[in-house]
């Protein structure tokens, strides 16, 4: 049957495995036992098939290099994703941060008349033509962590929440602030690639977050996202700053780099805040190095792989009363402790 065709088949769809990261995709109870709601009627259970093997979809990924760790969860996740569906034929092109090839890699999908395409665009504003261009010829779109220049080029979008990270990262700087009784506590931030947005939204959300509690960043230094640059970085700040209450570092990649610093001058005296989530990160949270580090979910393809699969086959989402996928997905950056860093332990990627 062909995709033009299909009646649409509104169904429930399963739990994402990202445990609280995806909330709106969760899957509805089931029983056995109708229970008797007292007007004489019994409430029909909630059930879903979404998992169940439907009709085989072609799908289509187009990634960045993996010159990163969390890019290397991205693109690896979204494989394993597509693994566990039989009715899924997964067609992965190479990782690149060159827009050109990555356009073709989309023309291609595009001639091979796909059912779906995962992409996440090395640069969305460049890859917006050729997105379009697959819409329009029937082809679903989903866009993931970098958007497209036009709500027109994708049917549904995956994102991250950057400014949430700085808002994360903010509040829980404050609750230090209150639970340790911090009188103007001095507060630092490592912040990634100061010209592109994605930092720009962490730190304004960091900023805004702080204003909460009457707190301001007293010293801040800009990185590029790598150990190299972490550890330099971090090194000049803890020269200018002879003491430091909390710190936030935008990425935990980079954050090796900073931690490699904090040893090399013996100082633990801060309350260290992570970004992203790396198994590093989660691994000094257990052993009491870190305080915290703020979720940038990796697991936004293998989302955008689930939703292909939903959107192609015309099935609909769980736990909504308006069951049709939404166009616009932000997932949360939830903050992770000692107290709960068991539960996001399987998400951690490797630097």
């Amino acid at each position: 049957m062909s995709r033009t065709t299909r009646t649409a088949r509104p169904a429930r769809l399963a739990a994402v495995a990202a445990v609280g990261i995806l909330g709106l995709v969760a899957t509805g109870c089931t029983s056995n036992t109708p229970e008797d709601t007292g007007s004489g009627q019994a409430a029909a259970g909630a059930s879903s098939d979404n998992d169940a093997p439907g009709e085989k979809v072609t799908i289509g990924f187009s990634g960045p290099a993996a010159d990163h760790g969390w890019l290397a969860a991205i693109n690896s996740s979204a494989q394993a994703e597509a693994k566990k569906y039989s009715d899924v034929e997964f067609r992965s092109a190479e990782g690149t941060n060159d827009a050109s090839l990555q356009i073709s890699q989309i023309e291609t999908f595009i001639n091979d008349k796909v059912d779906a395409i995962v992409l996440l665009p090395t640069d969305g504003a460049a890859l917006t033509e050729v997105a379009t261009k697959a819409t329009n010829a029937g082809i679903i779109v989903v866009n993931v962590d970098r958007e497209f220049s036009t709500p027109f080029a994708a049917r549904t979008t995956v994102l991250g929440d950057n400014y949430g990270m700085g808002v994360s990262a903010g509040t829980y700087a404050c609750s230090l602030v209150k639970e340790k009784n911090l009188s103007n506590p001095v507060i630092a931030e490592i912040a990634g690639i100061d010209a592109l947005p994605l930092t720009q939204d962490r730190s304004k959300g960091f900023a805004d977050a702080l204003k909460g509690c009457g707190q301001t960043v007293d010293n801040r230094v800009a990185a590029q996202f790598t150990v190299e640059s972490g550890e330099k970085e971090a090194s000049n700040l803890l020269q200018a700053a002879p003491k430091i209450d909390i710190l936030w570092n935008h990425d935990d990649d980079q954050g090796v780099g900073v931690m490699a610093a904090l040893d090399n001058a013996k100082r633990n005296e801060m309350a260290f805040i992570g970004g992203a989530g790396s198994a590093n990160a989660m691994r000094w949270i257990k052993e009491g190095k870190m305080a915290a580090t703020v979720l940038y979910p990796p697991t936004q393809a293998a989302d955008g792989i689930r939703l292909a699969r939903l959107l192609a086959q015309n099935k609909g989402m769980s736990d909504l009363v308006q069951p049709a996928v939404p166009k616009r997905v932000v997932l949360d950056a939830p903050v992770v402790t000692k107290d709960n860093v068991d539960d996001y332990m399987e998400l951690g990627f490797e630097s």
